[in-house]
């Protein structure tokens, strides 16, 4: 950590040159003739204006707004332009007990800001008490923190976007990919080395036909909003790798831009929208990068910090801890409602982005007494006219007390589903008294969601996540190895439901590797013919390996990067994912709009779902609460009702069986009305299945140990 020397501050500007300015809108705003600053704080006394050079590294001149209306300062600057460097300082009380920790000698990056230049230096000057002090953070620290913060940038918002236009993929045909901007890019073999690991380098026309020829409807970025490294992990010789860890909201990552113009951004959104692929941000808006309160004055804390931040309420000296990051935002206060609003508009308005996956999304509606689904925050997104039009995705938990609310956001919001994640891998793995719940889990967990008119689109699907072991390691691993961390593998879940089939990580044993491979197919089997929104992770396609890491969050290394070196095996693996998520697109049945819950319609007289038993029968109750059954069939009628209209469906009626036992089991193929015979189109024992083998009624298929088979009916032939 760098020990600055105490700096003389330059003279204030005299005060004829700014102007009054207005209130709105927030941020800095460039009309043409001059910029337009305005900044939300409550409980400041003075608000000073910074300007720099143009390398953000020399303060030229201070200016303070001259105008507070409605807790809003502002001022005017004729003659300012895009390209403008500045930042803030705040006057007001240094009074950490009553909640505030205003130090003007700690410069501020705008909530607002559009654009950041430099990067965050680890300094003592950056915090607002004097590191070492025997008072802590009650301490006041004097040092000028200018030379160690990024600066803000005025932008100009114009651009061309041509023909582009919102993809607006429906629910029911949305199958999410979730990427990261570096790492999926740094080992990319078409990518230049200039643009690895940047916006550019997504666009680069291998990379996109990759993400179009897989299938994927809607690639989901992982957070590119303008993001700290921690201090510890530098230390190490780490990065904090993931980007949760938000500083400003309206601003991409500069480490993201290989043009340093943010235009590379709405470029790539134009070049994913050509690709009629929808782009979605994984944003964070439960915490900021100031930690608690020995954290570093970056941005809110020296703003507002009584306001942006849910303190502890009978000491508000101390942070509300809900994120598990040592702060928590407060959404419950109007101006903060309003900058994550104006941010989610402005990414959904001016860049053009098609929706959004929320971090520990509970957070977002909890107020002090807890989670509320009416919460201003939910209600304003349901309510707005531009939010209401963009896809909506809760991580419906967060660390806090009942932070655990899946299936209890409200309409108009879908969900992870981590219920799905968890059944799946136990089912595979061969965990006893698995059925029932892997029977919910593959009708959108309609215990969950099947409620007030919610879509079985609401249960977002996931066997993996960035989060966790890539689906090669889930079938390579016993245990995480984090060791890479620096933790002492202590990082990263225990409870990974995994299973190495014999052997811990990699081996030369065939019968080890075909299995893993065949359970590699039989979760993706799982994931894309349950009904639900399906969620892939980058790589997984081709069983890319982080090496048995489990929480990859701080390597930007070759652990974290996707590598695109694929073996013959992954090139097998890609070729059947594509070709489930061809068959998921081409059945309307596995997608359906309505839940599949086993009811017998008198009206069409059609049920449209049946559970089977080996023998062909209908499941009883005896054998669903049978802790040993691992095999089950899945009837589901494509002549049942499809919309709120009762009449009959036309759709293709399938056959799912699985099959988690160790051995064969012999599976009787069902009589089903008007049909003549049944043709299988996947087998995860035998991959090339496609289809033309005919299987008559009655006949047993043996079904091999821990596989998944997908039948479709052949209609009775017209003479």
């Amino acid at each position: 950590m760098t020990r600055p020397k105490k700096t003389t501050p330059p003279p204030v500007i005299e005060a004829s040159r700014i102007r009054e300015g207005l209130p709105f809108p927030l941020g800095a705003t460039w009309d043409g003739l001059g910029v337009n600053f305005a900044l939300f704080s409550a409980n400041a006394t003075k608000v000073e204006l910074c300007i720099f050079d143009d390398a953000g590294e020399v303060e030229l001149e201070r200016i303070e707004l001259p105008e507070y209306t409605d807790e809003i300062y502002h001022g005017y600057l004729p003659d300012a332009h895009p390209g403008l460097i500045y930042g803030y300082r705040v006057y007001g009380p240094y009074d950490p007990e009553n909640g505030h920790r205003f130090n003007p000698n700690k410069l501020l990056i705008d909530p607002y800001a559009k654009q950041l230049v430099g990067e965050l230096k680890w300094s003592e000057a950056l915090f607002g008490y004097t590191i070492g002090h025997p008072d802590g953070d009650l301490s006041f620290d004097e040092r000028d923190s200018a030379p160690f913060v990024p600066k803000c940038k005025v932008i100009d918002p114009a651009h061309t976007w041509g023909h582009d236009h919102r993809v607006t993929v429906p629910w029911d045909k949305t199958i999410l990919y979730e990427t990261h901007v570096r790492g999926f890019t740094m080992r990319h073999p078409s990518v230049p080395e200039n643009l690895r690991g940047t916006f550019a380098g997504l666009m680069v026309d291998d990379v996109l036909e990759h993400i179009r020829k897989l299938g994927v409807s809607s690639v989901e970025l992982l957070p590119i909003h303008a993001f700290v490294n921690d201090q510890h992990l530098l230390h190490k010789g780490m990065t904090n790798y993931w980007g949760y860890n938000s500083i400003a909201f309206f601003a991409p990552d500069p480490r993201y831009l290989a043009s340093g113009k943010i235009a590379e951004f709405k470029e790539l959104v134009a070049h994913m929208h050509e690709a009629n692929l929808e782009v979605i941000l994984d944003v964070v808006y439960n915490h900021t990068a100031e930690g608690n309160e020995q954290g570093p004055t970056l941005s809110m804390r020296g703003i507002d910090n009584a306001s942006y931040y849910r303190l502890m309420p009978d000491d508000k000296r101390y942070y509300i801890n809900d994120s598990g990051t040592g702060n928590t935002l407060d959404l419950s206060h109007p101006c903060v409602l309003q900058m994550v609003t104006d941010s989610l508009r402005y990414w959904a308005t001016e860049m053009h982005v098609d929706g959004f996956r929320f971090d520990l999304a509970t957070i977002l509606g909890r107020y002090h007494d807890g989670f509320d689904e009416r919460h201003s925050f939910l209600v304003a997104c349901r309510q707005d006219p531009v939010l209401r039009q963009v896809k909506m995705i809760a991580e419906p938990w967060d660390c806090g007390p009942g932070g655990y609310q899946v299936g209890r956001f409200p309409p108009g919001w879908v969900e992870w589903n981590d219920k799905f994640r968890d059944t799946v891998r136990a089912f595979w793995k061969g965990d006893d008294g698995q059925l029932a719940d892997f029977a919910s889990r593959m009708t959108a967990s309609g215990e969950m969601f099947n409620q007030r008119g919610r879509r079985p689109y609401a249960s977002v699907n996931f066997v993996t996540a960035h989060d966790g072991f890539t689906l090669h390691d889930l079938v390579s691993y016993n245990d995480k190895h984090n060791e890479a961390n620096d933790e002492n593998n202590q990082d990263g879940s225990n409870n990974n439901l995994s299973w190495n089939h014999g052997v811990e990580g990699p081996t030369d044993d065939p019968q080890i590797n075909a299995l893993r491979h065949r359970q590699m197919r039989n979760f993706f089997s799982t994931l894309l013919l349950a009904q639900g929104t399906p969620m892939i992770v980058a790589g997984d396609e081709f069983a890319r390996t982080q090496h048995g890491n489990n929480n990859a969050y701080c390597q930007d290394s070759e652990i974290g990067w996707v590598n695109w070196d694929l073996s013959q095996d992954g090139e097998a693996l890609l070729k059947f994912v594509k070709r489930l998520i061809k068959l998921r697109l081409t059945y309307p049945i596995l997608r359906r709009g309505r839940f599949l819950v086993g009811n017998y319609n008198e009206d069409i007289g059609v049920k449209d779902v049946t559970w089977l038993a080996p023998d062909g029968s209908e499941m009883t109750i005896e054998q669903w609460q049978d802790s040993h059954g691992r095999c089950l069939g899945m009837l589901m009628d494509g002549r049942a009702q499809e919309t709120g209209i009762r009449r009959k469906g036309g759709d293709a009626t399938l056959l799912l069986v699985v099959n988690a036992h160790h051995d064969i089991v012999n599976f009787r193929l069902p009589e089903v009305p008007e049909g003549s015979f049944w043709t299988c189109m996947v087998d995860t024992n035998q991959p090339l299945v496609r289809g033309q083998e005919r299987f008559e009624f009655d006949c047993e298929y043996s079904v091999t140990g821990r596989s998944l088979l997908l039948f479709e009916l052949q209609r009775e032939e017209e003479d």
